[in-house]
C-alpha cells in the first residue's frame, strides 16, 4: 500500500515533481525525499533556492501524512494549514527531508474516528549529503472524514 501511495504522490503533487522532488521511503507517519541540486532549483549564490527547500519539506509532510492515513485516505480530505521553516546552513548538493508525524498514527485516526477530523504537525529535518542539518520545518494538518 506505501508503494502505491509513493508513486501516486508524484502525480497528485505536479509542482513538487516539477521542481524534482522524489519520495523514497514511506510509512506510518514517516517519510523521506530529496532533491537534486541543479540549475533549475539555484539561487543567485549558487546553493538551493529557499523556495525548493521550502517544497521539498512540504513534498515529506504530505507524504508522512498520507503514511499515517495509508488505510483510509480515500475517505479523508487532508489540508496543510500552515508551514514554517529555518534555513540554518547553505544548502548544496542532493538535500533529503526526513519527515514525522507529530503523534502515533493510531493516535491520529483514534480521534479522527472519534472527532470527525484531527489536527496535527509534521516535523521535518532537511540535511546535506554529510547529514548537516541545512533547514528545518513544521508544517500543520487539518486531516477531515469526507
Amino acid at each position: 500500500m506505501y508503494d502505491m501511495i509513493k508513486t501516486h504522490l508524484g502525480s497528485a503533487v505536479p509542482f513538487a515533481t516539477t521542481t524534482g522532488v522524489t519520495i523514497l521511503d514511506l510509512g506510518s507517519g514517516e517519510a523521506t525525499a530529496s532533491l537534486k541540486q541543479r540549475p533549475e532549483v539555484n539561487n543567485h549564490i549558487a546553493s538551493m533556492h529557499a523556495g525548493a527547500l521550502f517544497t521539498l519539506g512540504e513534498a515529506a509532510s504530505g507524504a508522512a501524512m498520507s503514511g499515517a492515513f495509508v488505510e483510509q485516505l480515500l475517505q479523508v480530505r487532508p489540508i496543510a494549514t500552515d508551514a514554517s521553516i529555518e534555513y540554518v546552513k547553505i544548502a548544496k548538493g542532493t538535500i533529503t527531508a526526513k519527515a514525522k508525524t507529530s503523534e502515533p498514527a493510531a493516535d491520529l485516526l483514534a480521534r479522527l474516528a472519534s472527532d470527525g477530523k484531527v489536527r496535527f504537525q509534521v516535523d521535518v529535518t532537511l540535511s546535506n549529503e554529510s547529514d548537516q542539518e541545512v533547514a528545518h520545518m513544521k508544517v500543520g494538518w487539518l486531516v477531515s472524514a469526507r
